[in-house]
């Protein structure tokens, strides 16, 4: 075999053998050999010449008793290296900038600091009037759309907590002022799927944010749309929630994470 053929025999090798790997990592209670070789569309024989090396490895482990295959603590390492390693801004901001396309107002990261949210990067829209979100800016918990995202993944003790030691201080006439309001409306957050600042942090302003969620299924950022109530309007919330959390649950698989059961 010539070195071309010997280097096509060797990618073709590894596609396998990572496919088998990404196979058996669908199965949390083990998958049999047939089951694996069939999935892959392999022989079997193939299919166990492959586990056996991934097993030398590490990246697979055998009960032989049983007959099953399982993710091996190499995997785990490599994937754990990953989670270290992701830089959240980075990995966002192409879904940001598509997001920001998509709806034509500005996107925005944060996180949840003690217990304030803090901006970590925008994508500005093309619009003259837009709004600004500067790296670093702390909104309020209660009445920002990025905060309601955080809070509404919060245990309702840590949320009461929280906002205990906040305080809930009136922004505007709509904003919510009392934890049980709050908490009712955290209640929307998560049956929605989404987040709305409904003109709650400044006035002629709304936000729709979601949760973007790691490994654990917590959240761990927010993403959010925020422009003028002119373009916003009521009428046009559930469409820019969908956008938003379709871009939330795209950022969340970029990451290695899950949505919460």
């Amino acid at each position: 075999m010539g070195a071309a053929g010997k280097d096509s025999g060797q990618v073709q090798s590894l596609v396998r053998a990572l496919t088998l790997l990404n196979r058996v990592s669908e199965h949390a209670h083990g998958v049999t050999l047939t089951d694996l070789a069939q999935d892959a569309g392999l022989a079997p024989s193939t299919a166990h010449r492959l586990l056996k090396s991934l097993e030398q490895m590490g990246y697979v482990d055998q009960d032989a008793e049983r007959g099953l295959w399982f993710v091996g603590v190499k995997a785990f390492t490599v994937g754990s290296a990953f989670v270290r390693a992701r830089d959240i801004v980075a990995i966002a901001r192409p879904f940001m900038r598509e997001l920001m396309e998509e709806a034509g107002e500005s996107v925005n990261l944060a996180v949840l600091d003690q217990d304030e949210p803090v901006y970590l990067s925008q994508v500005e829209c093309r619009q003259v009037m837009r709004a600004h979100a500067l790296p670093g800016a702390r909104p309020p918990a209660h009445c920002s759309g990025v905060g309601k995202a955080l809070l509404a993944a919060l245990p309702a003790r840590n949320v009461e907590r929280l906002l205990a030691r906040t305080g809930l201080p009136r922004m505007t006439p709509k904003t919510l002022t009392t934890i049980g309001d709050v908490a009712a409306e955290l209640a929307r957050v998560r049956a929605a799927g989404y987040a709305v600042d409904d003109e709650e942090q400044a006035f002629g302003m709304r936000c729709v944010a979601a949760a973007v969620h790691d490994e654990n299924g917590d959240a761990v950022a927010a993403v959010s749309l925020t422009g003028p109530s002119a373009r916003i309007g009521p009428d046009r919330v559930p469409e820019l929630g969908a956008l938003v959390g379709r871009a939330a649950a795209r950022i969340t698989a970029a990451i290695g994470g899950r949505k919460p059961d």
